[in-house]
């Protein structure tokens, strides 16, 4: 048996290692500096609870991004020498982050153990390359994120680190084959376990939906499915459930070999960069030859985020998220008892809000971060959620799951059509979200984002926003001279949150303008990016007249976008004279 040994080395702080929501995301170039990843893993390390490093089990796993096997090996072996008992690793070093999650909180080791927490080494949606994103972010015993506790923790521990453990004389595990791998450190036994994640997943997805009506659904001749990976680590679980469990024609996925990077895309599952499956649904500038699918999804490099189209139909995430909790008592299985309550993140639109009205279920607007949305799930108080941010989940893991939404989907359309499968024609993706507007009313909603701004820009912009609600009178002024048929504003803020499990108070999540007929804007800064800043500015438009449910969004919507610029200074600020992206 291999034995290891543990050394002890000096380093020093580095700047700049403060961990958002998402974890820490830089440039690799960046993580590959010395002693980078190692001060912020000893840093982590350090920041947790001793019993949940010394004999504890972690999981090591990712999106599979460049510098992935490279960090998997350090992580390793500082688990090593920091007294940790065993590391599972996905096979490849490959997990979705939703089947780390799901790993956490159901999976049993050999040994009768159970995972305490893992590093997930990836940017999410970010492009990677060896000159692209990296990251590293590390979830809790609940299987969610880490809380701002843990996180400012491990900040402050970046700044004073003088040291690290490592067990240097580790040799690397091979990652490539299932196994176990045992040796001997100074503090006694410890594995490293490689295993195919898709199997624990599979598993969990069979708990909560009926594979059974979806597998009908999909073995339709007027059925067609289209599934999109974007070259992220959901390719490593599509084959597995769609085709070899659903049924579905190996021909329904694209893009489903995992690549570190990406394949040289932007693996951002919207309309500007799902460019592929966008083209193939009818969605693009030009049309394909041929009978388009009926469905068509997508997914981002760790597969917690979704996009949903039907046939030259696009169904935003707030749309989604509403739409899934409408239909999940009599469509899933996991919620035949009934929804614990609902809840959306601040910046999506209210669209979940009327459904949470309409059935009476509970309601809950909270800031975004998947964290948030955790603390409500542990204390039983939320079954499904969502962001605008194609976002979507509940509470069998404490992480966004873009397959999980997926088969939310599919389990919906099975039971709309469980009668007219033989039938001459299927209940679509659009005549759903259409019967659905019919029903709770229709919320236009966009969203403009501005990349990779120049930071000190960005920051001076929403101080003028937040400047300018002393005084509504004046914007509604400005409003007047710009689009004089918007509606005045009637309130405006800084979102703030008060955790009803926690207590705690989450200030600044964002700028709102909430005008007189439901209609809002919201400004935001997003932390998701690893340079500059990212401006968002979400803008709805409520609509219950069913007879003026059908314009096309970005018409509908013209007004508050004009209103928006103007109040934001946008091009003054930023010098930019259009969005980056537009969902």
């Amino acid at each position: 048996m291999v034995m290891f040994t543990v050394v002890r080395k000096e380093t020093t702080p580095i700047e700049g290692q403060k961990p958002g929501t998402s974890g820490l995301r830089k440039k690799v170039t960046v993580f590959k500096q010395p002693n980078y990843l190692h001060n912020f893993v000893q840093s982590t390390f350090n920041a947790l609870p001793a019993d949940k490093v010394k004999g504890a089990t972690i999981v090591v796993s990712g999106d599979g991004r460049y510098f992935s096997k490279d960090a998997i090996q350090i992580i390793i072996k500082m688990a090593a020498a920091n007294g940790v008992k065993c590391v599972w690793v996905g096979q490849n070093g490959l997990m979705s982050t939703p089947a780390v999650s799901g790993v956490i909180r159901e999976r049993t080791g050999a040994d009768g153990s159970k995972a305490t927490g893992a590093f997930i080494l990836t940017a999410s949606h970010n492009p990677g390359g060896p000159h692209e994103d990296f990251g590293v972010k590390y979830n809790m015993e609940n299987g969610g994120p880490a809380p701002e506790a843990v996180t400012d923790k491990i900040f402050a521990n970046t700044k004073i680190i003088n040291e690290y453990f490592i067990a240097e004389d580790l040799p690397d595990v091979d990652i490539s084959v299932t196994g176990v791998t045992c040796c001997n450190g100074p503090e006694g036994p410890f594995s490293v376990e490689v295993f195919d994640s898709s199997v624990d997943y599979v598993k969990l997805m069979k708990s909560i939906f009926d594979f059974e009506s979806i597998q009908k659904l999909l073995s339709s001749p007027k059925f067609t499915f289209c599934y999109d990976a974007l070259h992220g680590v959901a390719g490593a679980y599509a084959k597995r459930i769609f085709v070899e469990e659903l049924g579905a024609d190996e021909s329904s996925l694209i893009n489903c070999v995992p690549k570190e990077d990406f394949g040289g895309g932007h693996p951002d599952p919207n309309l500007t960069y799902a460019k592929e499956l966008v083209a193939r649904m009818g969605l693009g500038k030009s049309s394909p030859q041929g009978e388009l699918p009926e469905f068509g999804a997508a997914a981002d490099g760790d597969a917690d985020r979704n996009m949903i189209l039907g046939k030259r139909f696009f169904v935003t995430p707030s749309d989604s998220v509403a739409i899934i909790a409408a239909n999940a008592v009599q469509s899933i299985p996991y919620f035949a008892s009934g929804l614990k309550g609902v809840a959306r993140s601040m910046p999506t639109s209210a669209a979940l809000d009327v459904v949470a009205k309409n059935l009476n279920l509970k309601f809950f607007e909270v800031p975004t971060g998947w964290k948030f949305f955790g603390n409500l799930m542990d204390a039983g108080l939320c079954s499904v959620c969502g962001e605008e941010s194609f976002g979507t989940g509940s509470d069998h893991i404490r992480e966004k799951d873009g397959i999980w939404a997926v088969l939310a989907w599919l389990s919906i359309l099975a039971f709309r059509n469980k009668d007219s499968l033989d039938g001459e024609k299927l209940v679509t993706v659009e005549d759903i979200v259409l019967q659905h507007w019919a029903t709770y009313g229709r919320h236009y909603y966009t969203r403009y984002d501005y990349e990779n701004v120049d930071a000190g820009a960005a920051k001076e912009l929403m101080a003028q926003l937040v400047s300018l609600q002393s005084s509504l009178s004046d914007v509604n002024k400005m409003i007047k001279e710009v689009r004089p048929e918007v509606a005045d504003v009637v309130e405006a803020d800084e979102f703030e949150y008060k955790d009803p499990v926690d207590g705690s108070v989450s200030k600044h999540q964002g700028i709102r303008y909430l005008f007189a007929d439901g209609s809002r804007l919201v400004f935001r800064l997003s932390g998701t990016g690893s340079e500059g800043a990212t401006i968002r500015i979400y803008i709805e438009q409520y609509e219950k007249d069913s007879s003026k449910t059908g314009r096309d969004s970005q018409e509908a919507l013209a007004p508050l976008v004009d209103v928006a610029l103007k109040l934001s200074k946008m091009q003054e600020f930023t010098g930019r004279s259009a969005p980056t992206v537009i969902t």
